[in-house]
């Protein structure tokens, strides 16, 4: 079967090769026929080795497909449901899926260690899959709580995005800050990711939603998804003084993953005020803060894995929320491709000019 493999971390480019194998299929597994996935800015993490990745590996973790096997000990499930991926299940019985944090359950990780893909005769042979996963291929092996049944009337291109990004972006303003109506709100990054947390803003009734993008194409897109005002990094200082009087926004959403922004997101939230960190970033990338400020502003700092809530109840609401038109799937997705294209989005996702592309199977 065909899918895109990086061979080394670092590498700017995938090679779309035909002789992978999907392995580990068994009891409790389930094999999947990927119909549609997403490009996500965590996929080029990955390939960077800004977020660790066992390489060579299949990048890709936003998909949906239909299952073609089911294996022995899986209910729930049968060939032919359609399905979107969870890149990180959870287990149900771990502490922290006893205390209600099913985000931050350690299982999924550990699938990340095991290869899913196989080449035969390569060196090496074996391929990992990215986060437990790797959806930038025809067919994949998951354990079965990876695959999550979507209604008949969700497209596989709308599913896969709800299964990373847009659960990522609604549940950081829903789940972890909690935006309250009539709030200030502003939003450093407005990929996908960011344009979510914006949608997901304007349906809890903030106020004033300030988008931060360097790129005009991701200004004019965040005030089409519902923010009131888009302005360049350089701009923010400004927005701030009008939208707020000078004393900083109510909510501040850094999506990111960079220490200098999330800094520059913690200046702008007003004292008592809320930061959440949503975007992923490096093991050596490190956030100062002094213990006075600390102390004196007590501004919340709130990191956000995942949408920060039960992921299985936040995709339900995100598709009650598209359903009733509260919410705009279809218009993120900017650019949709074939898996032989995947190196052309790649480079459309780091220009900017792509919020979310389609890979089409």
């Amino acid at each position: 079967m065909r899918a895109a493999v990086l061979h080394e971390t670092g590498q700017d480019k995938l090679e779309v090769l035909d002789d992978i194998e999907a392995v580990g299929f068994g009891p409790g597994k389930v094999r999947l026929r990927l119909r549609a996935t997403g490009l996500c800015h965590s996929d080029l993490s990955a390939m960077a080795g800004v977020l660790p990745q066992p390489a060579p590996f299949v990048p890709g973790h936003e998909g949906a497909g239909e299952i073609l096997d089911v294996g022995d000990g899986v209910t729930g499930l049968s060939a032919g449901d359609r399905v979107l991926v969870c890149w990180l299940p959870a287990c149900g019985g771990c502490p922290a899926c006893q205390r209600g944090q099913t985000e931050l359950c350690l299982t999924g990780f550990m699938n990340a260690g095991t290869p899913n893909f196989r080449r035969p005769g390569g060196s090496p042979e074996d391929v990992f899959g990215m986060s437990g996963t790797g959806t930038f291929a025809e067919e994949i092996v998951l354990a079965a709580p990876c695959a999550v049944p979507i209604p008949d009337d969700v497209p596989y291109d709308i599913a896969a995005l709800i299964g990373c990004g847009v659960t990522t972006g609604l549940g950081a303003v829903f789940n972890t800050a909690r935006v309250e109506a009539g709030s200030s709100v502003a939003v450093i990054g407005c990929g996908g990711v960011g344009i979510s947390v914006i949608q997901g803003a304007r349906a809890s009734g903030a106020a004033q939603i300030v988008a931060v993008d360097p790129v005009e194409s991701r200004r004019e897109a965040a005030l089409r998804f519902g923010a009131t005002e888009a302005v360049t990094p350089d701009g923010l200082d400004t927005a701030k003084n009008s939208v707020t009087s000078g004393e900083g926004f109510d909510y501040v959403f850094e999506v990111v993953g960079r220490s200098a922004t999330a800094r520059r997101a913690y200046e702008i939230t007003r004292r008592g005020g809320t930061l959440c960190v949503v975007g992923a970033g490096a093991l050596d990338d490190f956030l100062q803060l002094n213990m006075f400020e600390l102390f004196f502003d007590e501004k919340r700092i709130l990191p956000s894995l995942y949408g920060g809530g039960d992921v299985l109840r936040s995709y339900r609401r995100t598709i009650d929320l598209w359903r009733a038109g509260r919410i705009d799937l279809e218009g993120l997705i900017t650019h949709r491709v074939r898996l032989g294209e995947i190196n052309d989005a790649i480079g459309q996702m780091r220009t900017g000019e792509a919020l979310r592309t389609c890979i089409e199977m």
